[in-house]
Order: C-alpha cells, then sequence, then structure tokens
C-alpha cells in the first residue's frame, strides 16, 4: 500500500471582534463580547484516481450514417478503455452531439452544407495512475480516440484528510480566539456556532490534441503532483472569564 505524503498550509482570512449587540448575525445569545474568525486549512496529498474524457467524432453525407458510424467507432473505444482495465461502472457517456457540417465556399463566399457530424463523450475513471499514460496513449493509437480532456486528480477516500485539516482548522482558531480573548482581558472562549466549507484542487492540464500523442515510442508523462484538500471553518467565539 502507497503511504500518502501530506503537508500543511494554514490560512487566517477574517477576524472581527464585536459586542453582542453589534454581532447581528449570531443567533445565540452571549453574556459577553465575541469573535467571529474565518479559518482555511488545507492538506495536501498524493492523489491516487485520475479522470478525463475523450470521445470520437465522424462526418458523413447523411445524419443516419454519422450517428451509425459514430456508434461503431464509440463502441471500439469503450472496449478498449474496457481492456485496458477500466471498469465498467468507470466509464460513463457524457454528452452526445448532432450537428449539421458546412464548409464555406470562396467562390459564392457562402457556407454550404455538406453533411453531419456526430460526437460522442465518454468520462473515464482510472484507479492506478501508474497506468494512465499507457491508457491515454492506447486510445488514441488503438481506440480511436479524436479527442482528450484532463486529467483530474482527485483522492478516491479523502475522510482521514478532511479531519486531519479540520483538526488543524479547529485548533488554529481557537489559538487565534484566545489570543483575543487575553488581549481584551479575559481568559478563555466557548464555542457559539460553526460551519464548515470543503474544496478540493488540482492542477488542471490542458486538452491534449492527437498529434500530441503520435510518437508510438513512449506512454504520455504523467506527473500526478499533489491535490489540496481545504476545510473552512466559520466559528463565532464568546470570550469567557
Amino acid at each position: 500500500m502507497k503511504s500518502t505524503k501530506l503537508a500543511l498550509v494554514a490560512t487566517l482570512m477574517t477576524v472581527t471582534i464585536a459586542h453582542p449587540a453589534l454581532a447581528a448575525d449570531v443567533q445565540i445569545v452571549a453574556q459577553n463580547p465575541v469573535i467571529e474568525l474565518s479559518v482555511s486549512e488545507q492538506v495536501k496529498s498524493t492523489p491516487d484516481t485520475a479522470s478525463f474524457s475523450t470521445g470520437v467524432q465522424t462526418k458523413a453525407p447523411t445524419a443516419t450514417q454519422a450517428l451509425r458510424e459514430n456508434s461503431r467507432k464509440a463502441k471500439v473505444l469503450i472496449d478498449k478503455l474496457k481492456s485496458l482495465g477500466i471498469a465498467a461502472k468507470d466509464i460513463q457517456t457524457s454528452g452526445i452531439s448532432l450537428n449539421a457540417d458546412y464548409r464555406y465556399d470562396r467562390s459564392s463566399q457562402e457556407n454550404r452544407f455538406v453533411g453531419y457530424q456526430v460526437s460522442n463523450q465518454v468520462q473515464a475513471t482510472v484507479r492506478n495512475i501508474d497506468k494512465l499514460g499507457l491508457i491515454l496513449d492506447a486510445i488514441v493509437s488503438g481506440g480511436g480516440a479524436t479527442n482528450l480532456n484532463g486529467p483530474h486528480f482527485s483522492i478516491d477516500n479523502n475522510n482521514d484528510v478532511k479531519q486531519l485539516a479540520r483538526e488543524r482548522a479547529l485548533a488554529n482558531a481557537k489559538g487565534q480566539a484566545l489570543s483575543y480573548a487575553r488581549a481584551e482581558g479575559y481568559t478563555g472562549v466557548r464555542v457559539l456556532s460553526i460551519s464548515e466549507g470543503l474544496r478540493n484542487v488540482s492542477h488542471q492540464p490542458m486538452p491534449m490534441a492527437r498529434s500530441m500523442m503520435a510518437d508510438e515510442s513512449m506512454n504520455v508523462p504523467i506527473a500526478p503532483g499533489q491535490v489540496g484538500t481545504t476545510i473552512s471553518l466559520n466559528i463565532t467565539y464568546e470570550m469567557t472569564r
């Protein structure tokens, strides 16, 4: 089992101190001044999952021909994804489009109808990132994919990372609250309210064109880097004696 490397980034975003009569957003009645904090804590870790979108596009004189040809190619692509170890539950059709196809005629300076084009896009999730480069190369060279977008990296189960970020955010907020309380002549604080927000951040590469993957002598190079899981807390404390 691969170990997960963790790195921490803490940010104090906003701090305000107000007496109960001025703290209109606090619903709990406080007998002493209150402190309102917004803190964010980010934990970075190595991703174990990647998702990307890919698909096929076809053109034909009639809509029926374009759709049938596209369906054939889409099946080849999906079968290729499965043969590369991607489970059926991790492959999902994300969109099918049928549009009229026009070509600009220079002599008449008008767009001339030439047929129809069909696009079928699928979203795939890879749970073994070590094979991601091989998979991307294979679906273009042997699966007929005409476009690629992604990948987007994530953590399949980030409960432990979220819990660590939450604990750090709570500790950071309490330390800040105590500092302000003591500066005002109080000895402690008690929590009146807490609200939480979650955000996951990963690097988003640019779309990959087929021409970028023409060299069959090597797999597509992949650098997963790290993804950041951020917990944001809005906490209201009451100063205590």
